[in-house]
């Protein structure tokens, strides 16, 4: 080998540079470990909460000091934190999730809440179908709006988007065509806006490794918190807009006689038909004193007081009791109340000068009753003073130190409206409204001419530094939803590193042993190179701050299996180039000179298939595609160089270096199989697997996921052993049907799928399924386990939701065409580029047609046994990436022998053609079964000891092996060989 000595350097280089850059998580692990003893130590009780707490002091507090003393640098905890191996949500804990901001929000924003007819029915027409088109909203709105107004009236319209605040891009004279391209540049900005605003309150938030990018052009954002714990301050961090508004309010003493005439007048509207009609009198001072009154227990009382019943008054006694807090009512009834205050006969009892008012309840439950507020609000809905005055906002505490509040400090604009407003208010009320729920609404003791004012209410510390930060990064464009999550909680994060932690040592023994047991010494040296190729994928991994995710383990691990295989081609080579009768170091170098090709093609195929995943797939596919996609590149460089460099200095001073044992030395030795011979009862015994496995996939179809079809899952663990379907039927009813319930791993843990309110992007949604999905199976939980335990299964016993996942169903409709151009994808980019490296079709269609038979075998399979088989079998994103390895999987067998069959070919030019192929079939037999049965028991030692969430995934990949294997020798080959012969190419037998 050439440049022996520029290798050696360069891989003494690597292995520094990684062994450096792995440090970094040693040293962050031991500052978090001193910081978990501190806080066990310092705790006054076991409290989770408490402990987390001190366990964040002890971070925070070094997290500018050094830690890290190296001699010539030093480094603080957070530059080491930021240098560790990232791990993704799956082995951290934390949440995945998409953000789609609302074009609709921007256009109805753009237009100034536009009240046309056309517009507003463009909008609805778009976004119902944007349920059924992978078009984006904006070109879906250009044709509904193209539909509706038949050109009866122009986008640049006036009442549209011809108005004032676009005067000086739009006017009326312009065509359609000409506003278009000015709206996407408004949207476009939007969204970026949207994006900076969100990136802002991420990083402010505390969670180490964040990350946030935009997903193509469509208005999405990807973000992912590993480590994130607190799900619900996420879901509010990301989706508050941060409108903030200050608006003046009645008093209770102003709207006094709007309640009393409202509960009479809806005790009129909703009483039952065949009620006597009474004669509503107006309410007298003694009618008051009675509702002030303690109410006796009465079942008329809901009849004859509906919103007296539902709605807790203050009505005023004394001057002291005057205030802006109206009502307050329990969080269940408010969706009532609301409705009925929005009834127009209810809405016609206000007075002239107050029929403009805007109720808006309390941002926080006390004791489950949110409080109730009426705004000063006018024709256009429009605050006097608007969020865009803050220059600045902060965290505090009160004057006496004890209670966190927000203090804010407006511009020069916002302190003239700030000074006007508190002294036109002296003595009465101004409420601090965000995204429509009141924060705080005090009395004005004296008019405020600093510009400084402060948001005071029943806040933590961490929901007081949220609402600062997001005041502080500005307001949202327009609603960011939450389309797509994956919550996962810390202890399956956990479980998931010990199980991941676990399965690799297990599958890295197996194939260093397997390696020493068939190829003896040389199989050290295998096992040297393989140990130093899995130290460059992490040190790889963590230099480019690549995100390790359980799939990435297995990634990791099949590319150990795979990479015996560069090691097993080579030394093969070297056998055959021995038993010719050529010298130890001659034989050397023609088996990896003779092997090179091979493994190139092999690998290269395997590579493309993982660059497709990583182009179409999200999240923990991503991360096994990345992982994958290394693990590659540095097998190459381990097999062909490190490998190399060892056999070579061992047999510098004319050692002998056997590469087999006693024991397997005559294995595969002098093999002559007629392989071509049995390509027709293949072909019987594959057709007839493929007609039952199409039959299946008719008519029963396969387990479709929620990544496919939308929905929410739970994954729900229990204290002892549970029935699904008496959990089904438990959740009947809250749910309005049976969702689908089945038993996920051990019998305690249940996987609970529904898709009741998919299609509902409200922000409180989310918790609103939640608590129905809490009180569903209450009764199966033990005794003492409260809703916020179940929900992030913080308890000491370790039930509740474990995960949740979200899609809805327009990006599961993206997910499933992704998943489409993938498979596709693949399959073209492998037809050409077998047809580049042989340059004959029937090369192409042979693997191809391999490639297609063993995906739908999977298929097949998947279909025939997700009914039976004990674990997970669904159809998601993590099959499609497994069947995508299958298909690079299946490639490299191929290739490996159609490169044995080239070679052939060339060498013995006058061979009959089946000699050759069966020849080349046979020669690379013990390869095949070499490399196919070490990944094969790789991934059975991952199936069975990697956890629950990937057993689906691996079962995918032992089938596609096995499949694989068979293909590759019994179909690739055949149907190649059957083309060729069919079109005359070669010489008859």
């Amino acid at each position: 080998m050439q440049n022996k000595g520029l290798v050696r350097l360069f891989a003494i280089i690597l292995s520094v540079v990684c062994l450096y850059q792995l440090s970094f998580t040693w040293f962050a692990k031991n500052v978090e470990k001193e910081a978990a003893i501190y806080a066990e130590t310092t705790a006054t009780s076991s409290d989770s909460e408490d402990i987390g707490r001190l366990e964040k002091k002890y971070l925070d507090s070094v997290a500018n000091t050094p830690v890290v003393n190296l001699g010539f640098t030093e480094f603080t905890y957070d530059e080491v934190k930021e240098k560790e191996i990232n791990l993704g949500l799956d082995l951290k804990g934390g949440i995945n999730a998409i953000l789609e901001v609302s074009v609709r929000d921007i256009l109805v924003g753009l237009s100034n809440q536009s009240k046309n007819t056309v517009f507003n029915q463009a909008l609805d027409d778009a976004t119902q179908a944007q349920k059924n088109s992978d078009k984006d909203y904006l070109t879906l709105f250009f044709e509904a709006f193209e539909a509706a107004s038949q050109g009866s009236v122009k986008l640049g319209d006036p009442s549209i988007f011809g108005n004032k605040s676009l005067k000086d891009k739009i006017n009326f004279k312009m065509t359609d065509e000409e506003v278009k391209p000015i709206l996407q540049d408004e949207v476009k900005g939007s969204i970026n806006t949207a994006f900076e605003v969100l990136r802002s309150r991420i990083d402010r938030f505390g969670v180490t490794q964040p990350n946030i990018q935009r997903v193509g052009e469509s208005g999405r954002i990807l973000i992912e918190l590993p480590g994130a714990k607190d799900i619900d301050r996420v879901r509010k961090l990301l989706q508050s807009t941060a409108e903030l508004q200050f608006w003046e309010v009645y008093t209770n003493q102003e709207m006094a006689q709007f309640f009393l005439s409202a509960n009479t007048t809806l005790a009129q509207i909703l009483k039952p038909e065949e009620e006597v009609e009474k004669d509503s009198a107006t309410t007298t001072e003694e009618e008051i004193d009675d509702l002030l009154g303690e109410v006796k227990d009465s079942v008329d009382f809901g009849t004859q007081n509906p919103l007296f019943a539902k709605l807790f008054v203050r009505f005023p006694q004394t001057q002291g009791d005057i205030s802006s807090m109206l009502a307050s009512a329990s969080v269940n009834d408010t969706a009532a109340i609301n409705s009925y205050l929005a009834m127009k006969e209810v809405r016609a009892l206000l007075p002239a000068d107050m029929k403009y008012t805007k109720f808006a309840w309390d941002v926080k439950a006390n004791n489950d009753l949110l409080t109730l507020y009426a705004l000063k609000s006018n024709r256009d809905d429009v605050a006097p003073i608007q969020g865009d005055v803050i220059s600045d906002a902060q965290q505090v505490f009160d004057q006496l130190g004890a209670n966190p509040e927000v203090s804010m400090t407006m511009n020069s604009k916002g302190t003239k409206q700030w000074a006007k407003m508190t002294t036109a208010n002296v003595g009465k009320f101004v409420a601090v409204v965000l995204d429509d729920y009141v924060y705080s609404a005090p009395r004005v003791n004296d008019a405020i001419t600093t510009g400084r004012t402060s948001i005071s209410g029943q806040f933590t510390i961490d929901e007081a530094q949220d609402l600062a930060n997001a005041l502080k990064s500005g307001k949202l464009p327009a609603a960011a939803r939450i389309i797509q999550s994956d919550v996962v909680g810390p202890s399956l994060g956990q479980e998931a590193i010990d199980s991941g932690t676990y399965s690799f040592i297990i599958a890295l023994i197996i194939v260093l042993l397997w390696m020493i047991f068939y190829y003896g010494k040389a199989g050290i040296f295998s096992d040297i190179a393989l140990a130093l190729n899995i130290l460059f994928i992490f040190g790889v991994l963590a230099s480019f701050g690549a995100v390790l995710t359980l799939p990435g383990i297995a990634g990791i691990v099949l590319t150990i299996g795979m990479s015996v295989d560069a090691n097993v081609l080579i030394y093969e080579r070297i056998k055959e180039e021995l038993n010719k009768g050529k010298g130890m170091k001659e034989s050397i170098n023609d088996g990896f000179s003779g092997a090179l090709s091979s493994i190139l093609d092999a690998n290269v195929t395997t590579l493309l298939t993982g660059i497709i995943l990583y182009v179409f797939g999200t999240g923990p596919v991503k991360g096994f595609a990345t992982t994958l996609m290394i693990g590659i590149v540095t097998s190459l460089f381990s097999a062909i160089f490190i490998t190399r460099l060892l056999i070579e200095w061992y047999v510098r001073g004319n050692k002998t270096l056997t590469f087999n044992t006693n024991i397997t030395k005559n294995w595969f030795k002098n093999v002559d199989v007629d392989f071509l011979r049995k390509r027709k009862m293949a072909y019987i015994i594959s057709g007839t697997i493929l007609i039952v496995g199409i039959g299946s996939l008719l008519t029963n179809g396969l387990n479709y996921g929620v990544d496919f079809k939308g929905g929410r899952t739970y994954t729900v663990r229990f204290a002892e052993n549970v029935s699904a379907p008496e959990v089904a039927n438990s959740l009947k009813d809250a749910f309005g049907s049976s969702p689908e319930v089945k038993t996920f791993g051990s019998a305690n843990q249940l996987k609970i799928t529904t898709k009741f309110k998919i299609d509902d992007n409200s922000v409180g949604v989310d918790e609103e399924i939640q608590n129905l999905l809490y009180a569903g199976v209450q009764g199966f939980l033990p005794e003492g386990i409260s809703y916020d335990q179940f929900k992030g299964a913080d308890n000491e016993m370790n039930v509740g939701i474990m995960q949740s996942i979200k899609v809805g169903p327009t990006i599961a409709d993206d997910i499933k065409q992704a998943a489409f151009w993938a498979i596709l994808g693949s399959l073209i980019v492998v037809f050409l580029y077998i047809l580049l490296r042989f340059r004959k079709w029937q090369f192409s269609l042979g693997a191809v047609a391999a490639v297609f038979h063993d995906v739908l075998i999977v298929l097949s399979i998947f279909s025939l046994f997700y009914k039976i088989l004990p674990f997970d079998m669904e159809i998601g994103q993590s099959f499609i990436a497994a069947i995508l390895t299958v298909v690079g999987y299946s490639l490299n067998d191929t290739v490996v022998i159609f490169d044995r069959i080239r070679e052939f070919h060339m060498k013995h030019p006058g061979w009959v053609y089946r000699r050759t192929v069966n020849t080349a079939l046979s020669s690379t037999l013990g390869r095949t079964v070499n490399t196919s049965l070490t990944t094969l028991i790789v991934l059975l030692a991952i199936f069975i000891f990697g956890g629950d969430s990937i057993k689906g995934f691996m079962f995918a990949l032992i089938i596609g092996v096995i499949v694989g294997t068979y293909s590759s020798l019994f179909i690739a080959s055949p149907i190649m060989y059957d083309t060729t012969e069919k079109l005359g190419k070669k010489s008859k037998k």
